[in-house]
């Protein structure tokens, strides 16, 4: 117990000096740079050693940077979308990645993989958009944003379970591809009807 508490600290204080040394790095790139530190660091009692390859721990902070935006998003969407499809979609969004995101965090605390969080830059200036749009305008700028997450999603879990090193990583990623391929599916569907 204090061994995680002093780990959990440690990243804390690692990401916080991250953010302020440099307030140009995002939440996802500052988790990436703690990734990368513990994988080359000898001092595994400061920091723990990372416990799958770098490239694994670089999916996991895409994967839960792209869950969180998803689930940000969908919340707006559940609030502002006229259509009630896309807010049964957005309802069904924020219960699957909801999930996922737990899944994923817990294989990061067995590995030792720092994840991101908050939002990445750009995901929060998307947000800041989509709570800005009109009732009018709302339904179309969300499937496009969602569409294009899923897309993001969908070809970085498909990668990740051809390529991924770690087992329990790549077992994930290749659960969540048909998840991300669902999505995808059921957001065409909703905007062609809305044609």
């Amino acid at each position: 117990m204090m061994k995680k508490t002093i780990y959990f600290l440690t990243t804390c204080a690692i990401l916080f000096s991250l953010g302020s040394c440099n307030s140009n790095k995002d939440s996802t790139a500052a988790a990436d740079s703690v990734n990368r530190a513990k994988d080359i660091t000898p001092n595994t009692m400061a920091r723990g050693t990372l416990g799958v390859k770098v490239s694994d721990a670089e999916f996991a902070t895409r994967a839960a940077s792209n869950g969180m935006a998803e689930v940000e998003f969908s919340k707006i969407a559940v609030e502002n979308a006229a259509n009630t499809q896309l807010k049964y979609f957005a309802r069904m969004i924020i219960r699957d990645y909801g999930k996922t995101n737990k899944e994923l965090a817990s294989i990061a605390e067995k590995k030792n993989i720092s994840l991101p969080l908050t939002l990445d830059d750009e995901d929060q200036k998307k947000s800041i958009e989509l709570n800005e749009k009109s009732r009018a305008d709302f339904d179309k700028a969300y499937i496009e944003t969602i569409a294009n997450k899923n897309k993001k999603a969908l070809k970085l879990m498909q990668d990740e379970s051809k390529d991924g090193k770690d087992a329990d990583v790549r077992t994930f990623a290749t659960k969540a591809v048909s998840i991300a391929q669902s999505h995808l599916n059921m957001i065409n569907v909703i905007h062609d009807s809305l044609k």
